[in-house]
Protein backbone atom coordinates (compact mmCIF):
# COMPACT_ATOMS: atom_id res chain seq x y z
CA UNK A 1 0.00 0.00 0.00
CA UNK A 2 1.34 3.31 -1.18
CA UNK A 3 1.34 5.92 1.94
CA UNK A 4 1.23 9.98 1.76
CA UNK A 5 3.65 9.79 4.91
CA UNK A 6 4.29 7.43 7.84
CA UNK A 7 2.81 9.08 10.51
CA UNK A 8 -0.39 11.53 10.18
CA UNK A 9 -0.64 14.57 12.71
CA UNK A 10 -4.05 16.11 13.24
CA UNK A 11 -3.50 19.90 15.08
CA UNK A 12 -0.90 22.65 13.80
CA UNK A 13 -0.67 24.38 17.51
CA UNK A 14 2.61 23.56 19.16
CA UNK A 15 2.40 19.89 20.47
CA UNK A 16 1.31 18.69 16.67
CA UNK A 17 4.54 20.97 14.80
CA UNK A 18 6.89 20.03 17.68
CA UNK A 19 5.91 15.88 17.59
CA UNK A 20 6.58 16.62 13.71
CA UNK A 21 10.07 17.94 13.92
CA UNK A 22 11.24 15.12 16.26
CA UNK A 23 9.93 12.29 14.25
CA UNK A 24 11.13 13.93 11.04
CA UNK A 25 14.92 14.19 12.28
CA UNK A 26 14.82 10.51 13.04
CA UNK A 27 13.71 9.40 9.21
CA UNK A 28 10.07 9.52 9.64
CA UNK A 29 8.05 11.12 6.55
CA UNK A 30 5.02 13.28 8.18
CA UNK A 31 1.83 15.33 7.26
CA UNK A 32 0.69 17.99 9.44
CA UNK A 33 -3.25 18.94 9.23
CA UNK A 34 -3.52 22.72 10.33
CA UNK A 35 -7.24 23.64 10.62
CA UNK A 36 -6.19 27.36 10.69
CA UNK A 37 -5.10 28.86 7.29
CA UNK A 38 -1.42 29.87 7.09
CA UNK A 39 -0.33 33.18 8.50
CA UNK A 40 -3.15 32.87 11.28
CA UNK A 41 -0.53 31.80 13.69
CA UNK A 42 2.38 34.06 14.85
CA UNK A 43 0.72 37.48 14.28
CA UNK A 44 3.75 40.31 14.70
CA UNK A 45 1.26 41.93 17.05
CA UNK A 46 1.74 41.87 20.96
CA UNK A 47 -1.08 39.99 22.51
CA UNK A 48 0.61 39.17 26.07
CA UNK A 49 0.13 35.32 25.80
CA UNK A 50 2.83 33.52 26.91
CA UNK A 51 4.31 30.25 28.04
CA UNK A 52 6.38 29.36 31.37
CA UNK A 53 8.54 26.68 29.42
CA UNK A 54 10.43 24.40 32.13
CA UNK A 55 14.18 23.87 31.22
CA UNK A 56 13.87 20.57 30.22
CA UNK A 57 11.12 21.91 27.36
CA UNK A 58 13.57 24.23 26.43
CA UNK A 59 15.97 21.27 25.69
CA UNK A 60 13.58 19.65 23.69
CA UNK A 61 13.01 22.85 21.89
CA UNK A 62 16.80 22.96 21.12
CA UNK A 63 17.15 19.32 20.26
CA UNK A 64 14.52 19.81 17.40
CA UNK A 65 16.36 23.22 16.20
CA UNK A 66 13.42 25.51 17.21
CA UNK A 67 15.04 27.43 19.94
CA UNK A 68 17.70 29.05 17.81
CA UNK A 69 14.71 30.82 16.31
CA UNK A 70 13.22 32.19 19.64
CA UNK A 71 15.87 32.57 22.33
CA UNK A 72 16.91 36.12 21.37
CA UNK A 73 12.92 36.70 22.76
CA UNK A 74 12.60 34.75 25.98
CA UNK A 75 12.93 35.81 29.35
CA UNK A 76 14.69 33.58 31.83
CA UNK A 77 12.81 32.40 34.77
CA UNK A 78 15.27 33.05 37.52
CA UNK A 79 13.37 33.34 40.82
CA UNK A 80 9.80 31.91 41.71
CA UNK A 81 8.15 33.28 44.72
CA UNK A 82 5.18 31.49 46.36
CA UNK A 83 2.90 33.45 48.55
CA UNK A 84 -0.37 33.46 50.17
CA UNK A 85 -2.91 35.77 50.85
CA UNK A 86 -6.09 38.45 50.22
CA UNK A 87 -6.66 41.26 47.78
CA UNK A 88 -5.58 44.14 48.95
CA UNK A 89 -3.69 42.79 52.22
CA UNK A 90 -0.46 41.58 50.18
CA UNK A 91 1.29 38.12 50.77
CA UNK A 92 1.20 36.46 54.54
CA UNK A 93 4.13 36.10 56.51
CA UNK A 94 6.11 32.99 54.59
CA UNK A 95 7.37 33.70 51.00
CA UNK A 96 8.59 30.13 49.77
CA UNK A 97 11.65 31.51 47.28
CA UNK A 98 13.04 29.44 44.17
CA UNK A 99 16.06 30.46 42.95
CA UNK A 100 18.10 29.17 40.23
CA UNK A 101 21.27 29.46 41.41
CA UNK A 102 20.54 26.83 44.01
CA UNK A 103 20.96 24.01 40.71
CA UNK A 104 23.57 24.03 38.34
CA UNK A 105 21.83 23.87 35.41
CA UNK A 106 20.73 27.77 35.02
CA UNK A 107 17.49 29.28 34.75
CA UNK A 108 14.35 26.96 35.95
CA UNK A 109 12.89 27.59 32.52
CA UNK A 110 11.76 30.68 30.02
CA UNK A 111 9.01 32.74 29.66
CA UNK A 112 8.45 32.90 25.52
CA UNK A 113 5.13 34.88 23.44
CA UNK A 114 2.93 32.51 21.85
CA UNK A 115 3.29 35.04 19.05
CA UNK A 116 7.24 33.68 18.58
CA UNK A 117 7.33 30.10 19.73
CA UNK A 118 3.81 29.36 17.51
CA UNK A 119 5.57 31.11 14.31
CA UNK A 120 8.81 29.27 14.92
CA UNK A 121 7.33 25.92 15.22
CA UNK A 122 5.30 26.21 11.89
CA UNK A 123 8.81 27.84 10.56
CA UNK A 124 11.01 25.29 10.95
CA UNK A 125 7.67 22.56 9.76
CA UNK A 126 7.81 24.32 6.76
CA UNK A 127 11.58 24.24 6.24
CA UNK A 128 12.10 20.64 7.26
CA UNK A 129 12.56 18.02 3.85
CA UNK A 130 10.65 15.13 6.26
CA UNK A 131 7.91 17.11 6.72
CA UNK A 132 4.46 18.42 5.14
CA UNK A 133 2.33 20.93 6.19
CA UNK A 134 -1.62 20.78 4.76
CA UNK A 135 -3.40 24.20 6.50
CA UNK A 136 -6.57 25.31 6.30
CA UNK A 137 -8.25 22.48 6.08
CA UNK A 138 -9.61 19.85 8.67
CA UNK A 139 -10.43 16.53 9.48
CA UNK A 140 -13.84 14.99 9.04
CA UNK A 141 -13.44 10.76 9.35
CA UNK A 142 -10.63 8.79 10.21
CA UNK A 143 -10.90 4.84 9.18
CA UNK A 144 -8.50 2.93 10.74
CA UNK A 145 -7.60 -0.33 9.09
CA UNK A 146 -5.52 -3.27 10.14
CA UNK A 147 -1.91 -1.89 8.60
CA UNK A 148 -2.84 1.76 7.37
CA UNK A 149 -5.20 4.81 8.83
CA UNK A 150 -7.06 7.22 6.25
CA UNK A 151 -8.06 10.68 6.88
CA UNK A 152 -10.79 12.50 4.95
CA UNK A 153 -10.77 16.15 4.96
CA UNK A 154 -12.95 18.84 4.64
CA UNK A 155 -11.89 19.81 1.04
CA UNK A 156 -12.46 16.22 0.24
CA UNK A 157 -8.42 15.18 0.23
CA UNK A 158 -7.65 11.82 1.79
CA UNK A 159 -4.44 11.22 3.24
CA UNK A 160 -3.03 7.34 4.13
CA UNK A 161 0.08 6.74 7.17
CA UNK A 162 0.77 4.34 9.20
CA UNK A 163 -0.82 5.72 12.53
CA UNK A 164 -2.81 9.06 13.26
CA UNK A 165 -1.58 11.41 16.06
CA UNK A 166 -4.42 13.59 17.64
CA UNK A 167 -2.75 16.98 18.33
CA UNK A 168 -5.64 18.54 18.46
CA UNK A 169 -6.80 20.01 21.81
CA UNK A 170 -9.66 18.96 24.53
CA UNK A 171 -11.91 19.04 22.51
CA UNK A 172 -9.93 16.56 20.20
CA UNK A 173 -12.07 15.18 17.44
CA UNK A 174 -9.40 12.87 17.05
CA UNK A 175 -10.11 11.26 20.53
CA UNK A 176 -13.83 11.27 19.36
CA UNK A 177 -13.74 9.55 16.24
CA UNK A 178 -11.79 6.77 17.97
CA UNK A 179 -14.71 6.32 20.70
CA UNK A 180 -12.47 6.93 23.27
CA UNK A 181 -14.23 8.58 26.78
CA UNK A 182 -12.66 11.16 28.04
CA UNK A 183 -13.10 11.63 32.31
CA UNK A 184 -12.83 15.32 34.23
CA UNK A 185 -15.02 18.53 35.40
CA UNK A 186 -15.18 21.63 35.43
CA UNK A 187 -13.04 23.52 38.17
CA UNK A 188 -15.90 26.45 38.74
CA UNK A 189 -13.04 29.04 37.92
CA UNK A 190 -11.98 30.96 34.99
CA UNK A 191 -8.33 32.63 34.12
CA UNK A 192 -8.19 36.05 33.44
CA UNK A 193 -5.13 36.38 30.69
CA UNK A 194 -3.26 39.24 29.87
CA UNK A 195 -0.50 41.70 29.75
CA UNK A 196 1.23 44.57 31.65
CA UNK A 197 3.53 47.07 31.45
CA UNK A 198 5.28 47.73 35.05
CA UNK A 199 7.20 50.95 36.40
CA UNK A 200 10.16 48.81 37.84
CA UNK A 201 11.89 45.47 36.85
CA UNK A 202 11.03 42.34 37.19
CA UNK A 203 14.43 40.79 37.48
CA UNK A 204 13.36 37.60 36.09
CA UNK A 205 11.11 36.93 38.89
CA UNK A 206 7.93 35.24 38.31
CA UNK A 207 5.11 35.25 41.18
CA UNK A 208 2.11 32.76 42.13
CA UNK A 209 -0.31 34.64 44.80
CA UNK A 210 -2.83 32.28 46.17
CA UNK A 211 -5.74 34.04 46.96
CA UNK A 212 -9.14 32.29 48.18
CA UNK A 213 -10.80 32.53 44.91
CA UNK A 214 -7.61 31.33 43.05
CA UNK A 215 -4.02 32.17 41.87
CA UNK A 216 -2.87 35.39 40.38
CA UNK A 217 0.56 34.43 38.58
CA UNK A 218 2.81 37.27 37.30
CA UNK A 219 4.82 35.52 34.53
CA UNK A 220 8.13 38.25 33.94
CA UNK A 221 8.48 38.73 29.97
CA UNK A 222 11.44 40.54 28.26
CA UNK A 223 11.66 44.50 29.56
CA UNK A 224 9.26 45.44 31.99
CA UNK A 225 6.41 43.40 30.86
CA UNK A 226 4.85 40.72 32.73
CA UNK A 227 1.91 37.89 31.85
CA UNK A 228 -1.34 37.84 34.12
CA UNK A 229 -2.52 34.68 34.31
CA UNK A 230 -5.73 35.69 37.16
CA UNK A 231 -8.48 33.27 38.43
CA UNK A 232 -11.46 34.07 39.83
CA UNK A 233 -15.13 32.23 40.16
CA UNK A 234 -17.29 32.20 36.43
CA UNK A 235 -19.12 34.75 37.73
CA UNK A 236 -16.55 36.87 38.73
CA UNK A 237 -14.35 36.56 35.92
CA UNK A 238 -17.29 37.45 33.86
CA UNK A 239 -18.13 40.74 35.56
CA UNK A 240 -14.59 41.68 36.00
CA UNK A 241 -13.72 40.77 31.88
CA UNK A 242 -16.85 42.52 31.05
CA UNK A 243 -15.33 46.28 32.99
CA UNK A 244 -13.30 48.84 30.54
CA UNK A 245 -9.55 48.78 30.92
CA UNK A 246 -9.65 51.13 33.98
CA UNK A 247 -12.21 49.39 36.01
CA UNK A 248 -10.51 46.47 35.24
CA UNK A 249 -7.08 47.65 35.96
CA UNK A 250 -8.76 48.89 38.90
CA UNK A 251 -9.46 45.06 40.18
CA UNK A 252 -6.06 44.05 39.55
CA UNK A 253 -4.22 46.39 41.33
CA UNK A 254 -5.43 45.46 44.92
CA UNK A 255 -4.33 41.68 43.97
CA UNK A 256 -1.30 42.43 42.12
CA UNK A 257 0.12 45.02 44.63
CA UNK A 258 3.08 48.09 43.98
CA UNK A 259 5.83 45.77 44.21
CA UNK A 260 6.75 46.76 40.46
CA UNK A 261 5.27 50.32 40.62
CA UNK A 262 2.51 51.71 38.25
CA UNK A 263 1.09 49.17 36.07
CA UNK A 264 -0.87 49.36 32.96
CA UNK A 265 -2.67 46.77 30.49
CA UNK A 266 -0.68 46.12 27.12
CA UNK A 267 -1.93 44.02 24.50
CA UNK A 268 -5.70 42.19 24.32
CA UNK A 269 -7.62 40.54 27.31
CA UNK A 270 -8.75 36.62 27.34
CA UNK A 271 -10.64 34.34 29.72
CA UNK A 272 -10.23 30.97 29.76
CA UNK A 273 -13.24 28.78 31.69
CA UNK A 274 -11.06 26.08 33.32
CA UNK A 275 -11.89 22.16 33.65
CA UNK A 276 -9.77 18.84 34.02
CA UNK A 277 -10.46 16.71 30.85
CA UNK A 278 -8.50 13.53 30.35
CA UNK A 279 -8.38 10.83 27.96
CA UNK A 280 -9.70 7.17 29.10
CA UNK A 281 -7.15 6.29 27.17
CA UNK A 282 -3.96 7.69 25.38
CA UNK A 283 -3.77 4.88 22.39
CA UNK A 284 -5.54 3.07 20.41
CA UNK A 285 -4.73 0.76 17.53
CA UNK A 286 -2.35 3.12 15.38
CA UNK A 287 -3.68 6.04 17.08
CA UNK A 288 -2.34 8.13 19.74
CA UNK A 289 -3.25 11.38 21.81
CA UNK A 290 -0.65 14.13 22.82
CA UNK A 291 -1.31 17.47 25.01
CA UNK A 292 -4.48 18.68 25.41
CA UNK A 293 -5.85 15.97 23.25
CA UNK A 294 -5.02 13.22 25.93
CA UNK A 295 -4.84 16.03 29.28
CA UNK A 296 -6.24 19.12 30.07
CA UNK A 297 -5.70 20.08 33.77
CA UNK A 298 -5.49 22.89 35.58
CA UNK A 299 -3.03 26.04 34.55
CA UNK A 300 -1.78 25.92 38.62
CA UNK A 301 1.47 25.21 38.09
CA UNK A 302 2.06 25.91 33.98
CA UNK A 303 2.38 22.52 33.25
CA UNK A 304 0.18 22.19 30.38
CA UNK A 305 2.22 22.91 27.50
CA UNK A 306 5.56 21.25 29.62
CA UNK A 307 3.42 18.03 30.04
CA UNK A 308 2.57 18.55 26.47
CA UNK A 309 5.62 18.73 24.93
CA UNK A 310 7.01 15.38 27.49
CA UNK A 311 4.43 13.19 25.15
CA UNK A 312 6.41 14.64 22.26
CA UNK A 313 9.62 13.57 23.49
CA UNK A 314 7.91 10.34 24.91
CA UNK A 315 6.15 9.34 21.81
CA UNK A 316 9.07 10.21 19.41
CA UNK A 317 11.43 8.16 21.31
CA UNK A 318 9.04 4.96 21.31
CA UNK A 319 8.31 5.59 17.94
CA UNK A 320 11.71 5.67 16.54
CA UNK A 321 12.96 2.94 18.53
CA UNK A 322 10.40 0.65 17.54
CA UNK A 323 11.50 1.46 13.95
CA UNK A 324 15.09 0.63 14.56
CA UNK A 325 14.30 -2.87 15.97
CA UNK A 326 12.04 -3.11 12.73
CA UNK A 327 8.65 -3.48 14.74
CA UNK A 328 5.36 -2.06 13.25
CA UNK A 329 5.83 0.67 15.64
CA UNK A 330 2.01 1.47 14.64
CA UNK A 331 0.27 -1.37 16.43
CA UNK A 332 -1.19 -1.15 19.76
CA UNK A 333 1.09 -3.37 21.98
CA UNK A 334 4.24 -0.80 20.73
CA UNK A 335 1.69 2.71 21.51
CA UNK A 336 1.23 1.34 24.80
CA UNK A 337 4.89 1.38 25.76
CA UNK A 338 4.22 5.52 25.08
CA UNK A 339 0.50 5.10 27.32
CA UNK A 340 2.60 3.52 30.20
CA UNK A 341 5.50 5.24 30.30
CA UNK A 342 3.04 9.08 30.55
CA UNK A 343 0.01 7.70 32.06
CA UNK A 344 1.69 7.73 35.49
CA UNK A 345 3.09 11.15 35.41
CA UNK A 346 -0.31 12.39 34.28
CA UNK A 347 -1.73 11.08 36.87
CA UNK A 348 0.59 12.45 39.44
CA UNK A 349 0.09 16.22 37.50
CA UNK A 350 -3.51 15.99 37.84
CA UNK A 351 -3.82 14.71 41.63
CA UNK A 352 -1.01 17.59 42.64
CA UNK A 353 -2.52 20.57 40.10
CA UNK A 354 -6.33 19.61 42.33
CA UNK A 355 -5.39 19.08 45.71
CA UNK A 356 -3.18 22.05 44.99
CA UNK A 357 -6.28 24.32 43.84
CA UNK A 358 -8.39 22.60 46.71
CA UNK A 359 -6.24 23.22 49.12
CA UNK A 360 -5.61 27.09 48.52
CA UNK A 361 -8.43 28.48 46.52
CA UNK A 362 -10.32 29.14 49.98
CA UNK A 363 -10.04 31.24 53.17
CA UNK A 364 -10.48 28.30 55.96
CA UNK A 365 -8.57 29.95 58.66
CA UNK A 366 -6.87 26.50 59.71
CA UNK A 367 -6.17 25.96 56.57
CA UNK A 368 -4.41 29.07 55.82
CA UNK A 369 -2.32 28.71 58.72
CA UNK A 370 -1.41 25.01 58.22
CA UNK A 371 -0.07 26.28 54.15
CA UNK A 372 1.76 29.20 55.63
CA UNK A 373 3.18 27.27 58.07
CA UNK A 374 4.29 24.81 55.55
CA UNK A 375 5.11 27.78 52.94
CA UNK A 376 7.53 27.93 55.94
CA UNK A 377 9.07 25.00 56.49
CA UNK A 378 9.43 24.41 52.88
CA UNK A 379 11.69 27.57 52.38
CA UNK A 380 13.93 27.07 55.80
CA UNK A 381 15.22 23.29 54.09
CA UNK A 382 17.57 23.61 51.53
CA UNK A 383 17.32 19.74 50.56
CA UNK A 384 13.81 20.16 49.95
CA UNK A 385 13.77 23.24 48.19
CA UNK A 386 16.24 22.35 45.49
CA UNK A 387 14.08 18.98 44.87
CA UNK A 388 11.22 21.64 44.14
CA UNK A 389 13.41 23.62 41.87
CA UNK A 390 14.21 20.98 39.89
CA UNK A 391 10.86 19.56 40.16
CA UNK A 392 9.84 22.76 38.54
CA UNK A 393 12.70 22.98 36.10
CA UNK A 394 10.98 19.56 34.67
CA UNK A 395 14.31 17.72 35.62
CA UNK A 396 12.79 15.05 37.54
CA UNK A 397 11.48 11.60 36.50
CA UNK A 398 11.81 9.39 33.57
CA UNK A 399 12.54 12.16 31.24
CA UNK A 400 12.26 11.50 27.36
CA UNK A 401 15.81 12.03 25.36
CA UNK A 402 15.11 14.94 23.97
CA UNK A 403 14.12 16.76 27.58
CA UNK A 404 17.54 15.59 28.53
CA UNK A 405 18.82 18.00 25.25
CA UNK A 406 20.08 14.56 23.73
CA UNK A 407 18.96 13.46 19.98
CA UNK A 408 17.25 10.20 19.93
Amino acid sequence: MKFDSDILIVGGGLNGPALALALGDTGFSVTVVDALPKGARGEEAFDGRGYALALASQRLLKAIGVWSRVGKNAQPLLDIRISDGRAGEGPGPFVLEFDHAEIDEGPMGYMVEDRFLSRALLDATEAHPKVTLIDGDTVVAQDIGPASVTLTLDSGKTLTGRMVVGCDGRRSGTCERAGIGRSGHDYGQTSLVCAIDHELPHGGAAHQFFMPPGPLAILPLPGNQSSIVWTESHAEAARIHALDDEGYLAELRPRFGSFLGEISLAGKRFTYPLNLTVANAFVADRLALVGDAAHGMHPIAGQGLNAGLKDVGALAEVLTEAKRRGEDYGRIDVLERYQQWRRFDVAQMVAATGATNRLFSNDNPLLRTARDIGLGLVNAMPGLRRNFIREAAGLTGDLPKLLQGRQI
